[in-house]
């Protein structure tokens, strides 16, 4: 009598499913921009701060202050408020709407998701930017005719990159405490403490200390993004400042914050 030797039974090998593409996962989260109210409504309120900033200028400025610096500066002081709570909503509305849950199970790796939010909140404020340019391009044309006088282009291609720039290190500042705190009320706080109350006591530092008055442009965030809104930022030391200050307030919470989100329960 002879034994039988069965074969071991053979199971199908599982085929891995493939990630999900970036750019699906960037136009989820534009959408997720647009589809909240508070989302939605602040990037309404962009183009409409735009037209009124634009009118305003044509009707209350003097004819020889109608410049298109003077209209894009007037355009850029709504927006560069607006953008970073834009930037801060992408981040922490996943927490307020409590959605963190469903995002992170269907797409499990955070730092994607969170790459994802970057390069949606990047495009948004290119997007933004470039309206409101365009926005006061077409006012200072209508400004110029209606004058009777020559159109103004006083700002040089250096200077429009630069004032782009000043908008989009806003944006990942509010980003970057979007990551660190992922509360949207703290985050718009912390946003504010650091645009309006840090600058003047850091000026005040440096009135008072002498050996602070040469440390202030190196560690002072407000103090270089006002360069860059005037187009100041030319030299190598002036950029030496900027990234400086860009590690301490953007790059650094920003480690930050994506070394403590990948360890914390979402819940």
């Amino acid at each position: 009598m002879t034994a039988t030797i069965v074969p071991p039974a053979t199971t199908p090998a599982r085929s891995s499913a493939e990630p999900i593409p970036i750019t699906r996962l960037v136009k989820v989260e534009l959408r997720k921009m647009f589809n909240t109210r508070s989302g939605f409504w602040m990037l309404v309120s962009i183009g409409v701060l735009s037209v009124i900033a634009t009118g305003a200028v044509l009707i209350f400025a003097p004819d020889d202050a109608v410049t298109y610096k003077n209209l894009a500066s007037a355009v850029g002081f709504p927006m560069s408020v607006i953008l970073p709570m834009i930037a801060i909503l992408a981040v922490t509305s996943e927490w307020s709407q409590r959605s963190g849950l469903t995002t992170f199970t269907l797409v499990p790796s955070r730092g994607r998701v969170i790459g994802a939010k970057a390069i949606a909140t990047l495009l948004v404020g290119v997007g933004a930017v470039s309206v409101a340019l365009a926005v006061g391009a077409l006012g200072n044309v209508a400004g110029a005719a209606l004058a009777g006088l020559d159109t103004a282009w006083d700002i040089s291609l250096s200077m429009a990159l630069q004032m782009v720039l000043y908008n989009l290190v806003g944006m990942a500042f509010g980003f970057a405490l979007g990551v660190v705190l992922r509360n949207s009320a703290a985050a718009i706080v912390g946003y504010f403490v650091a645009s309006l109350v840090m600058p003047g006591v850091l000026a005040l530092l440096a009135q008072v200390r002498s050996w602070f008055e040469d440390l202030q442009p190196w560690i002072d965030w407000h103090y270089t993004q006002v360069a860059l809104l005037n187009g100041a930022t030319n030299t190598v030391k002036e950029w030496a400042m900027l990234g400086s200050t860009t590690m301490i307030w953007i790059v650094l919470p920003l480690v930050i914050g994506l070394l403590s989100l990948r360890r914390s329960e979402v819940k």
